[in-house]
């Protein structure tokens, strides 16, 4: 099966923070790959923006070791030596001062200034914030001072989106002096992976799932986003922050509003995203016996959290496992458990719906204990996967067994799917078409912080560390335990 490829329209794209490893590492790949699939044309500028003083040749040179270094370089229908000239050809470059007035009139002159009035002549206009949020309102004055920006422009910004419920809505405040909420696209790259649109695609293209969609059939619902690195080159930042925010009060949280939303009536960005704010408002706050949060510690040859921060005496959590309730008639009752942390055994990310035992089995003893499991696979292998129960084949009674129904998509699709967009590509090219329903709106993006403050605001207050896990491990004891008084356990972490 081979993914439809839509062109889109010709657009300007301004990177702020060009030179930055967001941009070599996924947004100058991603744009590439989507040149390559025909997506984009000809046409499209591509322009990146920094501080750093370079021609627009050494920034080609900058777009095409991204390229190599991402393996995109090969494979193309036409000579890929040939094809990744043509792109560069649409890559410029300006050396600019967000703070100051260095480089705007350049950028003025590159891109034409503000728009002309003719439709016609009109081009989609994005501007990509790959920088940290401190620069994020002096961006948005400077591109309305200078006349850039105008009702149809967009704005892209990275997370963080503030560390606080303060700063989150002072962010907002400040993004909202000169764009408009409809022109600000959020971005969480979790809601650009095939498996999580796929979702939902299951829930509510499906009628076998939505009569069991709620806490009569669901037993809980657990949530893991593994990895088996730790923090590397992102120490200093990752300290500031740590996995509550980071990943919990973000990723994690989207993939809980996807999983718990009620249908939208519409598959709209508006809709969709007002059902994923309901899920939030109707959180209830975590106590601090349901949370657990902890911090790697050295083995192996391999330094701890603290070596590897710098900061002997850091009290940041690289490991936070929690259970939520949601109070409203479809989840009342139904637990949900998210774990998110570094250096844990493997990379895996993935959402289980465990479902309730039968209420009576007929099998006895030999029947043992069984249930069905919707698994939906995020990385590293994506898909979907339903367990169900059968009888084990042979002679010598009826003993049943846990077998998968399994839709890994690059064996159900073909080999092709392995080729379809990852998460950058498909949400860059959604920005250009001025589609949002991948993108967090401002007031959830405040719920969130909202839900997760207290939780932070406790650990700073109480002075209680983390509590050290090895590194390869499924995190701390006190994370099994979470389950374990609840007689449930945390599925295997594995790819």
């Amino acid at each position: 099966m081979v993914s439809r490829v839509i062109p889109v329209e010709p657009f300007d794209l301004v990177v702020f923070g060009g030179t930055g490893d967001l941009a070599r590492r996924k947004i100058l790949p991603a744009l590439f790959r989507r040149f390559r699939a025909g997506q984009i044309g000809p046409d499209a500028r591509i322009i990146g923006a920094a501080r750093s003083e370079l021609e627009d040749a050494e920034y080609r040179d900058f777009a095409a070791e991204a390229i190599t270094e991402a393996g995109y370089d090969a494979g193309c229908d036409d000579d890929a030596s040939e094809m990744l000239s043509r792109f560069l050809s649409m890559v410029a470059y300006v050396t600019l001062d967000a703070r100051g007035d260095t480089g705007w009139d350049d950028l003025e002159t590159l891109i034409g200034g503000p728009h002309p009035e003719a439709t016609a002549e009109r081009r989609v206009r994005a501007f990509y914030f790959s920088v940290g949020p401190g620069l994020f309102g002096d961006l948005a004055e400077r591109l309305h001072d200078h006349g850039l920006s105008d009702a149809e422009s967009r704005i892209v910004v990275e997370k963080p989106f503030g560390r606080d419920l303060a700063s989150a809505r002072e962010l907002n405040l400040v993004l909202a002096r000169h764009f408009d909420e409809t022109q600000i696209y959020r971005i969480d790259h979790y809601l650009g992976k095939e498996t999580v649109q796929n979702l939902m695609a299951v829930r509510f293209g499906n009628m076998l799932f939505e009569p069991l969609w709620n806490s009569q059939y669901v037993d809980h619902i657990q949530i893991t986003v593994a990895e088996d690195v730790g923090v590397g080159g992102r120490g200093g930042y990752y300290d500031r922050s740590g996995a509550m925010r980071d990943m919990m009060q973000n990723h994690l949280m989207q993939l809980l509003c996807l999983i718990a939303m009620e249908p939208p009536a519409k598959f709209d960005p508006d809709a969709v995203r007002d059902e994923k704010l309901k899920v939030i408002r109707a959180l209830d706050p975590v106590t601090p016996g349901d949370v657990v949060r902890g911090q790697y510690t050295g083995s192996d040859g391999r330094p701890g959290y603290r070596e590897e921060v710098g900061d002997p005496e850091s009290t940041t959590e690289s490991f936070v496992a929690l259970k939520a309730r949601i109070s409203n008639w479809r989840w009342a009752g139904t637990p949900f458990y998210m774990r998110t942390g570094k250096r844990l055994r493997e990379r895996a990310s993935e959402i289980a719906v465990v479902f309730k035992d039968t209420p009576h089995s007929i099998f006895g003893v030999e029947g043992g204990d069984h249930r069905n499991i919707l698994t939906i696979k995020l990385q590293p292998n994506e898909g979907i996967e339903l367990g169900v129960t059968i009888k084990e084949p042979g002679p010598g009674g009826m003993r049943l067994v846990d077998v998968p129904l399994d839709m890994t998509f690059a064996e159900a699709l073909g080999p092709d799917s392995a080729d379809f967009p990852d998460a950058y590509e498909r949400l860059i090219m959604d920005v250009i078409r001025g589609n949002q329903t991948l993108f967090m709106r401002g007031d959830e993006v405040e719920a969130a912080w909202a839900w997760t403050d207290p939780v932070i605001e406790d650990w700073q207050t109480g002075g209680e560390p983390p509590l050290g896990y090895e590194t390869g491990s499924a995190g701390p004891d006190d994370a099994l335990m979470l389950m374990h008084r609840d007689g449930r356990r945390w599925r295997d972490i594995k790819a």
